[in-house]
């Protein structure tokens, strides 16, 4: 019983870990900006800005990696959707039809990957993989065309402006994220994902069809993809080639940094985007403030690697050692 005690207090501990990691990051941050003589409120905004993105599209995510599966091509399809809802909009000048553009976009890529994935029987990397390439060749093209290698395209500022504060930016998330924990949490839908990516044999033999809810995982982060897509556009509303460049590898992070296995399965966790997301882009800003120089975002780059190791490492303690995580 001690033993048992024991273990059930390890992982506990372990579980609270990403959440501590969280507050003590915001807490340095703050530090750090105060050190440094700059305006506290000002960064919390950018971090804000930046993490909501992140958080919004890794939270779809989630659902595809519970599968135990993974979709690399986010963040080209992010890129995508906001390429072809400021094209729209130039051309039709209507708001109303930007959003729905937006939101069609995502979710069809994601749809196109799906099916891939579930009809034909392409493994999901592979179709991501390609997609990523495509899709971001499609959108750089439509860029350069419009408005010029160096350039962008862009929208009038006072077109979002309305949509850029960092209150309705939070209500958006909130909404998001309780409809997607009411889905994952509460339904039949979750409990199944998770069973499919804990055991995807012993799923099949009890009658649950995987192709069906594999449609309905890249359909969640699709949306997730159309609302990143149009929080991008009301933090800057551009788009360049380089825009939601680094999503796709970033969601890896964030859902690790918020103490989920990439594995998926029964120990996926769906805040694990939220808490990770915003996480990684506290640590991103405070070792991109400290280390001022030339080198700075190689040296991040690396650091954040190794944060990201230690990390796996610490989570994986959570594991019985005598099972499979899968």
């Amino acid at each position: 019983m001690s033993k048992l005690k024991k273990f059930k207090n390890t992982q506990m501990l372990i579980a609270t870990l990403p959440l501590v990691a969280l507050i003590a990051l915001f807490f340095i941050f703050c530090g750090v900006i105060q050190t440094y003589g700059y305006r506290l409120d000002m960064y919390l905004q950018i971090v804000f800005n930046e993490a909501v993105v992140l958080a919004v599209v890794a939270t779809g995510a989630i659902f595809i990696y519970t599968l135990g599966t993974f979709d690399i091509s986010l963040g080209a399809s992010t890129l995508f959707a906001a390429t072809l809802g400021v094209t729209v909009y130039n051309k039709t000048e209507s708001l109303a039809l930007m959003i729905l553009v937006l939101f069609a976009t995502g979710i069809a890529c994601s749809l196109f990957n799906s099916v891939l994935a579930s009809v034909f029987n392409i493994p999901a990397f592979v179709t991501t993989v390609a997609m990523m390439s495509v899709l971001s060749a499609i959108a750089s093209q439509i860029i350069t065309t419009d408005g010029g290698a160096l350039g962008g395209i862009s929208i009038p500022s006072s077109v979002v402006k309305p949509y850029s504060g960092i209150g309705f930016k939070a209500m958006l998330l909130i909404i998001y994220f309780a409809v997607c924990f009411y889905v994952f949490q509460l339904t039949k839908t979750g409990r199944r994902m998770k069973f499919i990516g804990g055991n995807p044999l012993c799923a099949s033999l009890t009658g649950i069809k995987a192709n069906k809810y594999t449609i309905i995982a890249f359909t969640m982060a699709g949306i997730g993809v159309g609302l990143g897509a149009f929080l991008t556009l009301t933090y800057t509303p551009s788009v360049t080639t380089q825009t939601a460049s680094s999503i796709g590898m970033n969601i890896f992070i964030a859902i690790v940094f918020g103490g989920m296995p990439i594995s998926g399965g029964p120990r996926s966790k769906i805040y694990a985007a939220l808490v990770g997301g915003f996480s990684y882009m506290l640590l991103n800003d405070i070792l991109e403030i400290v280390i001022d120089s030339s080198a700075a975002y190689g040296i991040t780059q690396v650091i954040s690697a190794l944060f990201f190791m230690a990390v796996v490492y610490i989570t994986s303690m959570n594991y019985r050692t005598q099972a499979l995580p899968r």
